[in-house]
C-alpha cells in the first residue's frame, strides 16, 4: 500500500543533506587535472567531487534532480529569498570547510524552534482553509459527518459485509487535495491495494469498518485524522485537508 494511506512514513532526509547539492549553484567544484599533482609542493584537496562533463548530460540531468529533491526538505521553512540567500551561503561555507561553519552545530535548537514556528504558522492556514472547504462539503447531499470530525458521502452502496479491524481489504482509491492535485491513485500503481485496516491513517481506518463491501465513498478528511501538523513528504504540507474516493472490494484474510 502506498505510504499516504500506510501510518508509518519514511524520515526526511536530514536538514543539512537537502541542502548540500544547491552549493552548485553558488561554488562549482573545480574541474580534476589532467596529470596528479606534485604532492611535494601542491596541498591535498578537500574534495574529489569533479564538475559534470559537458559531454554527460544525463549525468548534469541527474545532478540537477539530486539538488531538487534534496531542496525540498527546506519546504517547511517557506523562507523569503533573502533568508535561503542566508541558507546558500552557509551551504556554500559548509562544503568549502570554512572556519565560520565549524559551529554549525550549536544553532539545531535554533533551526529545530524555527522549523517548528513556521510549520505551526503554514499549518494553521491550511486548517483554516480546510475547515471553510469542509463546512461546504457538509452541506452537499447525501453528507455524513462522524463523531471524530469524519466527513463522507456515499456514490456507490454496496451490499456485502463491513470489515472489522483486524480485517485486510482490497480498495481501489485516489486522494486528492482540495485544490484537485492527486497526490495517489490505486490507478497510478496498476492494481487495487491490499492493506490492513488498524494499521493504516485514522481516517481510513474508521471509514473501512463503517463501508459494505462493494460501496464507494468519498472521504472528506480533516488534517486531525490525517497527517497533522507535519504532513507527509512534499506532496502533502503540513494541515492539509484530504478528499479520498474509495472502493471496498474485498475482505481477505484477518490478521494473525
Amino acid at each position: 500500500m502506498n505510504r499516504f494511506v500506510c501510518r508509518g512514513l519514511l524520515p526526511a532526509l536530514s536538514l543539512v543533506l537537502g541542502g548540500v547539492a544547491m552549493a552548485a549553484d553558488a561554488a562549482p567544484a573545480a574541474a580534476p587535472k589532467a596529470a596528479a599533482p606534485n604532492t611535494a609542493t601542491t596541498p591535498p584537496a578537500t574534495h574529489a567531487a569533479a564538475k559534470p562533463a559537458a559531454s554527460d548530460p544525463e549525468q548534469a540531468k541527474a545532478l540537477y534532480a539530486l539538488g531538487v529533491l534534496l531542496s525540498r526538505n527546506l519546504e517547511t521553512f517557506q523562507l523569503s529569498e533573502a533568508e535561503f540567500a542566508h541558507v546558500k551561503a552557509g551551504i556554500v561555507d559548509g562544503f568549502h570547510k570554512k572556519p565560520e561553519a565549524a559551529a554549525a552545530e550549536a544553532s539545531l535548537p535554533q533551526i529545530q524552534a524555527l522549523q517548528r514556528s513556521r510549520v505551526a504558522t503554514l499549518s494553521q492556514h491550511e486548517k483554516q482553509t480546510g475547515q471553510a472547504y469542509l463546512n461546504k462539503a457538509a452541506s452537499a447531499p447525501g453528507a455524513n459527518k462522524t463523531g471524530s470530525g469524519l466527513l463522507y458521502i456515499p456514490v456507490a452502496a454496496g451490499s456485502g459485509p463491513s470489515p472489522a479491524r483486524t480485517d485486510r481489504v482490497k480498495v481501489n482509491y485516489e486522494g486528492r487535495l482540495i485544490d484537485g492535485t492527486v497526490f495517489d491513485s490505486s490507478a497510478q500503481h496498476g492494481q487495487p491495494a491490499t492493506l490492513e485496516v488498524g494499521s493504516i491513517i485514522p481516517c481510513w481506518t474508521e471509514a473501512l469498518q463503517l463501508m459494505p463491501v462493494g460501496s464507494k465513498w468519498q472521504l472528506f478528511i480533516p488534517a486531525d485524522l490525517a497527517y497533522g501538523d507535519r504532513g507527509a513528504g512534499g506532496d502533502i504540507g503540513p494541515g492539509e485537508t484530504l478528499i479520498f474516493e474509495v472502493e471496498l472490494l474485498s475482505i481477505g484474510e484477518q490478521k494473525k
